[in-house]
């Protein structure tokens, strides 16, 4: 395990603390806690092998978050004094002194034990700052004009988004954590240009909570992936349209995961399903009357939320309010078992519940809200090849790759896309298709799943940039999956439905 940044650890971080959650308490706080971040990011970007973009960016800050006569305050700044964070502290009380007038329901923490000290950092072994931003320049430059130089790709552009977040915590009950971690998300993406049209293929390693060594090829084959880019963009751009109808599908961790995060990780979220949040994704028809009882999927679909699988970019040791991460069940055997929760919102679900560690706020200036944990579909042990899986389809198609997608506001009705597909005929793949979506509602989806693949198939896919909240946060987030089997799924013409 790697040592916490001793740039942040350099930083008065239990002074300021110990100056707010005092002052917090002698203004009369039920609840106060402390939270000093520090996030460094990088983004590069390249267009045909030319640096466009080189972005920098530091972002510190503490902020203080108190319950004071059952109501919510919440203060920020930039002033690292003791004086500072006393004075934001006192500014959190008079922000829920002036709410009280308008608050209509107390706020209640469900109960956490005491940690005490803790120090947690994320699984990875290259901090990639400790990496020349030249040698990273050079590697995607390299690898564009390697895609240049085939004659079917004309334009590439390549991007490397990395985060190192540091975060303090502390509480008036006495837990302090100190917590590291680091995410990538590298993108090379080429455009092919045939007989008027035009058309891309992207590379499908997915964001990850890894160090510099997720680009070095100990992990993932990019050598591999980048070698067959220009074959499949041609093979792409050369494919028939396919015909609309209803087929059987097989759909690769590439693509599944992002229907996931839509129709099962932003359904789950309890504050969504009380209707205590709306912004970006709506609310959910997942609504607590039917916890225990919805068939949300067939029994081969188990469902989990994990703040702690290795890797994973909602990974971390201890959330936001103090709470130490956990896995949980949401379904099990295609029932619907269990939500997502923080501290305030596992308090109005029977009074007692202990929060699961959803708590997350992206920055110092933001208050923590409830956010979505790795939420992974699991794979079925000894289960299933993708070729053995194909080999179950007479007519059908395999999705390959996410691409756009559109979820209405309550998380039923869904249309998503894909990078490629292939059409299955008699269990064997015959060539690729364009312009196909699958179209569903979410119970029927998942209980049209008839197979998914064994733990050889299952890939932790995820996105840096889930939106929630208002004003508007983002958080990284991952969904795990293995292939999977899907029987009788409405497959659009994506083309035709848009009027061409």
């Amino acid at each position: 395990m790697h040592d916490i940044d001793p740039a942040f650890t350099a930083l008065p971080l239990r002074a300021l603390a110990d100056a707010a959650l005092s002052r917090a308490r002698e203004l009369g706080a039920e609840h106060a806690d402390f939270r000093l971040e520090r996030i460094r990011s990088q983004t590069l970007r390249l267009a045909d092998a030319a640096l466009e973009t080189a972005l920098d960016a530091d972002d510190v800050g503490l902020s203080v978050r108190v319950v004071k006569d059952g109501t919510w305050g919440f203060a920020a700044g930039i002033d690292l004094t003791a004086e500072g964070a006393a004075r934001v502290a006192a500014q959190a009380v008079e922000v829920a002194a002036v709410a009280r007038a308008v608050n209509r329901e107390p706020i209640e923490l469900a109960p956490e034990p005491v940690h005490g000290e803790r120090t947690w950092v994320s699984s990875y072994e290259t901090d990639p700052f400790a990496v020349p931003t030249a040698d990273k320049v050079a590697l995607l430059a390299g690898w564009s004009r390697r895609l240049l130089s085939d004659d079917r790709v004309d334009h590439v552009d390549a991007t490397l988004l990395q985060v190192k977040e540091n975060k303090f915590f502390a509480d008036l009950a006495g837990t302090v954590t100190t917590q590291q971690r680091v995410r990538l998300h590298p993108v090379v993406n080429a455009v092919g240009i045939a007989d008027g049209r035009f058309d891309s293929m992207r590379t499908l390693a997915p964001p990850a909570g890894y160090g510099w060594e997720w680009l070095t090829g100990a992990h993932w084959d990019w050598d591999g992936e980048l070698e067959r880019i220009p074959e499949l963009l041609a093979e792409k751009l050369a494919a028939p349209s396919v015909e609309a109808g209803v087929y059987d599908v097989v759909i690769d961790p590439s693509n599944l995961w992002l229907t996931i995060h839509e129709s099962i990780g932003h359904a789950t979220e309890l504050d969504r399903a009380l209707g205590y949040e709306a912004a970006y994704a709506g609310t959910s028809f997942a609504t607590p009357d039917k916890l225990g009882s919805l068939q949300y999927g067939s029994e081969v679909m188990n469902i989990t939320g994990d703040r702690t699988a290795e890797h994973g970019l909602a990974t971390i040791g201890y959330d936001d309010e103090g709470v130490e991460t956990q896995a949980f069940d949401i379904v099990s055997g295609g029932l619907f078992t269990g939500y997502q929760t923080d501290r305030r919102i596992a308090r109005l679900t029977g009074g007692a519940d202990r929060s699961n560690g959803c708590a997350f706020a992206d920055s110092a200036s933001s208050m923590p809200i409830q956010r979505m944990a790795n939420v992974s579909l699991r794979p079925a042990e000894g289960g299933p090849s993708t070729d053995e899986l194909i080999s179950g389809v007479e007519r059908g198609v395999y999705i390959v790759g996410d691409k756009s997608w559109s979820i209405d506001m309550q998380r039923y009705n869904f249309q998503f896309t894909g990078q490629r597909f292939y059409r299955i005929e008699n269990g064997r793949l015959a060539g690729q298709l364009r312009d196909v979506a699958y179209q569903a509602t979410t119970t029927d989806f998942w209980n049209s799943m008839e197979a998914v693949g064994g733990p050889q198939t299952y890939v932790l896919g995820g996105a840096f940039n889930c939106g929630k909240g208002q004003p508007g946060q983002v958080a990284p987030v991952s969904h795990g999956c293995p292939a999977a089997l899907f029987r009788g799924v409405n497959i659009l013409n994506a083309l035709k439905e848009a009027g061409q």
